[in-house]
């Protein structure tokens, strides 16, 4: 099975699929984030392209992406092919919502529930989205880019320390 095989049977069930790409052998695209379940479905239910594993989900946040600043990235894997491919959904940070894959895939509960802490990104349908790693009182999430590395007001370090100055 080859990714351009998977590319032609993908864009035939969904033509809004975009952003392909091979990185490092994996194809890469990109799903609308309504319909991210019904796209995995396929991948898990179809007779030839058997994506049954969830191998990862998480989180990454591009903050100068207006619209679509928070993206939930997917690695499946085809066992029996040992084939993995990538998927992308893109969210705004504003209505960060797509859909959970707990239906498909018990064990993206644990990864989304750390996706939900960590970005703040809400999976509709997920069983149970609390946190799960910060503590409950927490009202933001640690891995969004909107803080500063650093603390410009600091006088104890030395930037030479550092390689900086």
């Amino acid at each position: 099975m080859t990714n351009e095989h998977i590319q032609q049977r993908l864009t035939a069930q969904f033509p809004d699929l975009s952003e392909w790409e091979e990185q490092y052998g994996m194809l890469t695209f990109r799903a609308p984030a309504a319909r991210n379940l019904e796209v995995v479905r396929f991948l898990n239910e179809d007779a030839e392209l058997r994506f049954v594993f969830l191998t990862d989900l998480t989180g990454v946040h591009y903050p100068d992406r207006s619209g679509e600043e928070l993206c939930v990235v997917a690695h499946l894997h085809n066992l029996q092919d040992n084939v993995r491919i990538r998927m992308k959904v893109y969210v705004p940070v504003t209505q960060p919502d797509t859909h959970s894959l707990t239906s498909l895939f018990a064990g993206a509960n644990w990864m989304e529930r750390e996706t939900y802490d960590f970005f703040g990104i809400n999976f509709i349908g997920h069983p149970e989205l609390t946190r799960i790693l910060n503590v409950d009182e927490m009202d933001y999430f640690p891995m969004r880019k909107e803080y500063p590395m650093e603390d410009p007001t600091r006088i104890d370090k030395d930037d030479e320390m550092f390689g900086r100055g």
